[in-house]
C-alpha cells in the first residue's frame, strides 16, 4: 500500500512568479525541488556550461594534471582503464579523446565482467606491465582498489584515479578511518577532504574534469572537447545520478548536444533503436540508448560499446549499433525469466518475512542481478540483494530504497565479503558460497527498517483540477526538464473523479485509455501503462476516482489534444 502525501513547502510563489516571468504554478514546483535561493533558481531554469565549478577545485585534481603533462611531454604509453557499465564506457572514452586530442600515446582497457569483476586487478596491471604501460587512469573505478594499487605501484607503475564512488572506511572508536588508495593521485568528490562544491558527480563528469583542467594547463582550448559533454549526459542518466545542480546542466547541454551528435557511433544507436534524434530525452537514455550499451558489458564485453563510441565511418557503426541492440533485446527475456524465478523464490518461502530480501539465483547470468534486484525492489518495496554464482564464489548486486543506505550497512558486515562496494542505493558484491546464508540473516538483524520505512511514499507536488490544464501549461513545464532521479516529473492530484469508457489497448494489450469527467462536467482523457488489468478491474467497483497525473499534450493525424497521464490510483 503507497502512502500519498502533498508537499506544502512555503514561498512567495506570485513573487518568485513574477521575478522570473513563470507562472505561480511552476514556481511552486521549483521550490518543492528544495531550490531556494535566487542564484539557485536562475541557474536551475537558465543555467549553462559557464556555471560549472573549476574542475582544478577537486582534491588532487592539480596532481593528476602535472602528472599527465609530463607523460604526454615524454610520450610513454598511458592506459586507461575503465569500468564494464555505461559511465565507464563513456569514461573512458573521455579521456581517450581528450588525451589523443593533445598528442599523448594512450589507449583503453576494460575488465570482463565474469572473468575480471568490477575494476581494476592484479590480472590488468600485469596486462599493462607485459604492455610496456607506464601510466594507468582509472575512471568509475579504482577507488577501492587499495591492494592492486600498492601492487602496481611496486612494479613502478605511475597510477591516478578518478572515481565517484564512496570512499572504503573501516569503523573505529575515534569514528571513520578512511581507506584511501596508494596512487600518485586520488581524484573523487567523495573524498573527506575534497572541498569540491558538487559531490553528485558520475564518472565519467570526473574524467571530463580531469581533462578539461588538463587543457587549459596546457594553454589549450577547452571548446575542443566540449562535445564530450554528450557522453557525460549518457553517462550521469544511466548512471542514474541524482539531475540537480552540476548534473542538470551537463545532461541539459549534453541532450541539446545529441540532437545533432557528430559521434557515428551514437548516430547510428540512435537511428537503429528508432528514437527520435529532434526530441531525444533523458528518458530515452535511461531506457532504450543505455541499456543497450550496457548490454555489451552484461552479455558480452564492454569494448564493443567503447568501439561503436570510436567508430570512424557510418558502416562500422551501423553494424555495432545493431548488435548492441540485439545483445539488449536477449537481455530482456533473460530478466523477465531471473524475475519470475525470484518472484516465485520470494512467494514461496520465508524470504517474504524479511525486510531486506537476499535472493541467491545460482544459474542466473551475472550481469543482470542488478537489473532483476531493480525490479524487484519496485515489487515490493524494500532493500534486494540478488546474488549469483560466479567462477569464483558468489557475485551480486544490490539495490535499495530511500529510507536504507546499502553501502553503510554493507560495511557493518564487511567480513563476510571478498569484495564490495558502492552507494547509498546500489552497491556490488563478492562473497563465499558458504556466506550466503549468513549474509542474509545477519544484515537482516542488523537492519533498522521500520514498517513505515518500508511503504511506499508518494510525493505529489500539489492539487490540480483538470480546469487548471492547458496546453500553455505543458509547455512551461519543459522549463523544468531534464527529468529523472533527484528531479522528478511533476506530480498532480485530483479526487472524485469519474472514469468513463475504460478500455484496454496496445500491441501488447498494455496500455489502459479512458476519460475522466470533474463535478463540473469537464471531460479529459486519460491514459495508464501500469498493470492496466488491475486498474482495469479496480475501475468496476468504483464510481469515482482519485488520481496523480502529470498532463501533456496528445498529437494525433495532426490534431493536439491535452491528455493526462496517470500514475497512481485509488
Amino acid at each position: 500500500m503507497e502512502k500519498w502525501f502533498v508537499t506544502m513547502k512555503k514561498a512567495d510563489f506570485n513573487g518568485i512568479a513574477a521575478k522570473y516571468h513563470i507562472s505561480p504554478i511552476l514556481a511552486r514546483l521549483i521550490r518543492n525541488r528544495d531550490v531556494t535561493e535566487d542564484a539557485q533558481i536562475g541557474s536551475y531554469l537558465n543555467g549553462t556550461d559557464a556555471d560549472l565549478h573549476d574542475g582544478m577545485r577537486m582534491k588532487d585534481m592539480d596532481r593528476a594534471v602535472e602528472i599527465l603533462k609530463e607523460k604526454i611531454q615524454a610520450h610513454v604509453p598511458v592506459r586507461v582503464i575503465g569500468d564494464y557499465d555505461i559511465d565507464g564506457v563513456n569514461a573512458s572514452y573521455i579521456l581517450l579523446e581528450g588525451l589523443s586530442g593533445l598528442g599523448a600515446d594512450v589507449d583503453a582497457d576494460i575488465p570482463d565482467r565474469i572473468r575480471d569483476g568490477f575494476g581494476l586487478n592484479k590480472m590488468l596491471i600485469d596486462k599493462a606491465l607485459e604492455d610496456g604501460i607506464d601510466t594507468i587512469i582509472t575512471c568509475d573505478n579504482g577507488i577501492a582498489a587499495f591492494d592492486e594499487i600498492a601492487y602496481g605501484k611496486e612494479h613502478g607503475l605511475t597510477i591516478i584515479v578518478t572515481d565517484h564512488h564512496e570512499i572504503p572506511y573501516l569503523e573505529t572508536e575515534e569514528g571513520r578511518s578512511y581507506q584511501m588508495p596508494p596512487a600518485d593521485a586520488v581524484v573523487d568528490p567523495h573524498r573527506p577532504d575534497c572541498e569540491y562544491p558538487f559531490k553528485g558527480l558520475c564518472g565519467a563528469a570526473v574524467a571530463f574534469k580531469l581533462v578539461e583542467a588538463l587543457y587549459r594547463a596546457r594553454k589549450e582550448d577547452p571548446g575542443r572537447i566540449r562535445h564530450l559533454m554528450e557522453h557525460v549526459a549518457i553517462a550521469t542518466v544511466g548512471d542514474v545520478m541524482d539531475l540537480q545542480g552540476e548534473n542538470r546542466i551537463f545532461v541539459k547541454t549534453g541532450l541539446n548536444m545529441l540532437k545533432r551528435t557528430r559521434n557515428e557511433g551514437l548516430k547510428a544507436l540512435i537511428e537503429c533503436t528508432g528514437v527520435p534524434s529532434d526530441r531525444i530525452s533523458a528518458y530515452h537514455i535511461g531506457f532504450v540508448l543505455g541499456p543497450c550499451i550496457n548490454a555489451s558489458g552484461r552479455l558480452d564485453t564492454a569494448k564493443r560499446a567503447l568501439a561503436l563510441l570510436n567508430a570512424k565511418d557510418a558502416q562500422e557503426a551501423s553494424r555495432l549499433a545493431e548488435e548492441l541492440k540485439e545483445l539488449n533485446d536477449s537481455r530482456k527475456d533473460m530478466t523477465e525469466q531471473g524475475v519470475e524465478q525470484a518472484v516465485e523464490m520470494i512467494e514461496n518461502s520465508a524470504l517474504k518475512e524479511d525486510k531486506v530480501l537476499v535472493v541467491y539465483l545460482p544459474d542466473c547470468h551475472e550481469s543482470i542481478a542488478g537489473i532483476i534486484a531493480g525490479r524487484i525492489r519496485e515489487r515490493y518495496y524494500r532493500p534486494v540483494f540478488v546474488l549469483t554464482s560466479a567462477e569464483e564464489g558468489v557475485k551480486g548486486s544490490g539495490r535499495s530504497i530511500e529510507s536504507y543506505h546499502m553501502f553503510e550497512e554493507m560495511n557493518r558486515c564487511r567480513e563476510l565479503f571478498t569484495r564490495f562496494g558502492g552507494h547509498k542505493l546500489a552497491a556490488g558484491l563478492s562473497l563465499p558460497e558458504e556466506n550466503v546464508e549468513v549474509f542474509r540473516k545477519r544484515i537482516n538483524e542488523l537492519s533498522r527498517l521500520t514498517e513505515e520505512d518500508l511503504i511506499e511514499k508518494v510525493s505529489i507536488d500539489m492539487q490540480l483540477p483538470i480546469a487548471y490544464l492547458s496546453q500553455k501549461l505543458v509547455e512551461e513545464l519543459e522549463l523544468l526538464e531534464p527529468f529523472g532521479k533527484g528531479n522528478s516529473k511533476p506530480l498532480f492530484v485530483e479526487k472524485n473523479l469519474r472514469v468513463i469508457s475504460p478500455r484496454i489497448v496496445g500491441k501488447n494489450q498494455n496500455v489502459l485509455k479512458f476519460q475522466v469527467e470533474d463535478a463540473r462536467g469537464l471531460r479529459m482523457d486519460a491514459v495508464y501503462f501500469g498493470d492496466v488489468g488491475a486498474c482495469m478491474e479496480y475501475m468496476k467497483h468504483k464510481s469515482k476516482m482519485a488520481f496523480t497525473y502529470y498532463p501533456s499534450v496528445n498529437e494525433y493525424m495532426g490534431r493536439r489534444s491535452l491528455q493526462i497521464t496517470v500514475v497512481h490510483y485509488r
